[in-house]
């Protein structure tokens, strides 16, 4: 089968052959028909996350090994299971849970794979993705059916939906009116909008340096922009917002962004840190204690909160951000990653299977 891969930090994408997987258990084999391209594969493909003072977090040293296939919003269809698989070959489209972990810790035992302290086994990271034309998934626990979901927008539900809905559980429940700060309208942060007003909230102040990036969050419902650049950020985001914030989310997540949004928060707020655009905090501790403020990380989500999603896309019309259907090929998942790195990319790409 098919598989892009990056053969070292740094590479483009580039098709590659490999065999078959044998299965057994209730493992099963999905082909790919729809992948998400996520600013975080972007890091991936350099090889390293910054980590600001501390230097680098090479992939490397989280598991993965050359070839990568990275990808990990996938939908696809099921053309092979193992002997105690219950799904059978041609089933329905299937929305893939890619953040797998070891299985054996605490967290795995209670249904918490994002917060893994054992080995994980992420697709796209210590196993192979979705740019690739077929996924190796180690169980049928992990697909979750698409029902009625557009299946390029259900790929995105796999980590910038679940990403948002879970960093959206960590400040709710908030009264409607209460400011709360989406900092950052790239896919992630559309998402955390658009999970936002479909959950009711009122009071949403999308930040971002792009006037189309923040067009686009007015489109899913954010209910007032600030575009960085002014004189004093600070003061423009509370502005906007009609006072100090009970809550932002921070899906850019550097030391600038982090400091603005500290300093915005109302007594007794809540910063969840989802990013990983690098550097680190820069804000005065004591503060910390005399505003009674909470930071609080977010990485992903659980395989349970990825089914409340897809069950709130079903019975809710959840705005969708802008999505941009190009073929799964290397040159286009070389494209794709571009755009995002050059921050050129309006909206989402999603590659599809012909």
């Amino acid at each position: 089968m098919k598989i892009f891969a990056h053969v070292e930090p740094g590479a483009p994408a580039v098709e590659m052959e490999v065999e078959h997987p044998e299965l057994a258990g209730a493992e099963v084999l999905v082909r790919v028909t729809n992948s998400g391209v996520c600013h975080s594969d972007v890091h991936c493909q350099d090889g390293y996350f910054d980590l600001g003072d501390a230097g680098h977090y090479e992939l490397t040293a989280a598991g993965a090994q050359y070839p990568v296939v990275l990808g990990h919003e996938i939908v696809g269809e099921v053309v092979a299971a193992g002997p105690d698989a219950t799904v059978q070959p041609g089933d329905t489209k299937f929305i893939v849970f890619p953040w797998i972990g070891c299985g054996e810790c605490q967290a795995c035992r209670e249904d918490r794979e994002n917060y893994c302290s054992g080995a994980k086994r992420n697709l796209s990271v210590q196993r192979r993705g979705g740019y690739a034309e077929e996924v190796h998934v180690p169980d049928e626990r992990y697909l979750v059916p698409l029902g009625d979901i557009d299946p390029s927008f259900g790929a995105t539900l796999a980590c910038s939906g679940l990403t948002s809905y879970s960093a959206v559980q960590k400040i709710t429940p908030l009264p409607a009116d209460q400011p709360v700060a989406v900092i950052g309208a790239g896919g992630v942060g559309l998402m955390t909008v658009a999970v936002l007003k479909a959950l009711g909230h009122e009071n949403i102040v999308a930040v971002d340096m792009s006037e189309a990036a923040l067009e686009n969050a007015a489109g899913v419902g954010a209910s007032a922009t600030v575009q960085v650049g002014g004189e004093n950020l600070v003061q423009d985001i509370v502005e906007a917002g009609g006072g100090k914030f009970a809550a932002a989310i921070d899906l850019v997540n550097n030391g600038d962004t982090s400091t603005a949004a500290l300093f915005a928060m109302a007594n007794g707020g809540t910063l969840v840190s989802v990013g990983l655009f690098g550097g680190q905090y820069r804000f005065p501790t004591a503060l910390t204690a005399f505003n009674l403020l909470n930071i609080r990380g977010n990485f992903v989500g659980s395989l349970p909160e990825l089914k409340e999603l897809v069950q709130l896309a079903q019975d809710v019309d959840l705005p969708r951000p802008p999505i941009r259907e190009v073929p799964l090929t290397a040159d286009e998942v070389n494209t794709a990653l571009d755009g995002l790195r050059n921050r050129n990319l309006n909206g989402r790409a999603v590659l599809v299977s012909s």
